[in-house]
């Protein structure tokens, strides 16, 4: 191995609860269609975890996963950074029960919290800290539990979220598997998407629970319009500092939130990008920091990626924030 130390996914994997909750499911409890829902989203179902599965046990099983595909076992792995919104309680950190779950015996982790780019917040710790020398072996998972914090009674929100879980094993190289990593957030505007209630601002009271304020609330136009240009501007960005041009990216996974997002970022970004981008949206809806990871999983095991290949992957959330990461698949 050279003298400097890279950071690259050795291995991935995913999990997403069985039920599955269909649109048509959705006309029974709110007032909405399956047309609307297909037509302004993409998406025509999701996963619902049971009562008594939590996303710790969500993130642990993608992690097993990853864990496998990358031949290595649990008391090999050093650090484990789980990002995630509904984390199964405030402390101790779902790191920390994903960690005493696999057997992680000699690992450190904790939480991060930074909703739907926190994965690629993740990836971005675990690449800094493999990169330091302080880490030969990482897990950065993405996992959620949305609809633990989904109004079900809201027509406006209850059709876009899904639960599910994303993994990837990140060990050192001698080459650069993360070629580029940007991130950034803008606290100025984090009423756009959040959670009112449930931490020190507005802890939990019969008023809270009576006004619903412990579910997820968005303005969804301002969100589409921030979105849209955030992420092109996050897109461009990573690939220069990869030092790659547009048309060297093979694959494109985005946050997979709207497919109206995901198309007018593409078509921005050049001819070819909408072919380009890989999507499971409309069988999982928006699964937060969960969504990137899980994508790259299938994409992985469908064999749609390949050695060699550029994947640019981006993400927008509340916060707000947003990240751009390019990464080379050795």
């Amino acid at each position: 191995m050279s003298e400097k130390i890279y950071a690259a996914i050795a291995g991935v994997g995913h999990y997403v609860p069985e039920k599955v909750l269909t649109n048509a499911d959705l006309e029974k409890m709110v007032e909405t269609s399956d047309e609307w829902i297909r037509t302004r989203t993409g998406i025509r179902e999701r996963h619902v975890a049971a009562a008594g599965e939590f996303t710790s046990h969500m993130a642990t099983a993608a992690a097993r996963r990853a864990l496998a595909t990358a031949g290595v076992a649990p008391d090999e792995v050093d650090a484990i950074y789980v990002a995630t919104c509904t984390p199964d309680m405030i402390f101790p950190s779902t790191a920390c029960l994903v960690q005493a779950a696999l057997g992680a015996s000699r690992a450190y982790g904790y939480d991060l919290s930074a909703a739907c780019t926190g994965f690629l917040m993740a990836l971005d710790a675990a690449g800094a800290a493999i990169e330091s020398g302080r880490v030969k072996v990482a897990l950065a998972i993405g996992a959620e539990k949305l609809s633990a914090v989904t109004d079900w009674s809201s027509r406006d929100t209850c059709v876009l979220f899904g639960d599910g879980a994303g993994a990837v094993v990140l060990k050192a190289s001698d080459r650069p598997g993360i070629r580029s990593s940007l991130l950034g957030v803008d606290g100025n505007q984090a009423e756009i998407l959040y959670i009112p209630a449930g931490g020190s601002r507005i802890p939990a009271s019969p008023e809270s629970i009576q006004n619903h304020q412990h579910f997820i609330h968005m303005a969804g136009r301002e969100t589409f319009k921030i979105a849209v240009n955030t992420m092109l501007g996050a897109a461009q960005e990573a690939i220069a500092r990869a030092g790659l041009t547009a048309d060297q990216i093979d694959w494109m996974i985005f946050h997979q939130a709207n497919w109206r997002i995901i198309d007018a970022v593409a078509r921005r970004l050049g001819e070819g990008f909408v072919e380009r981008a890989i999507m499971n949206l409309e069988r999982y809806g928006n699964t937060s920091a969960a969504s990137i990871p899980l994508a790259l999983s299938e994409a992985v095991g469908e064999g749609k990626i390949k050695r060699g290949d550029k994947i640019l992957m981006v993400a927008f959330g509340g916060g707000l924030t947003w990240g751009g990461t390019v990464v080379e698949w050795l």
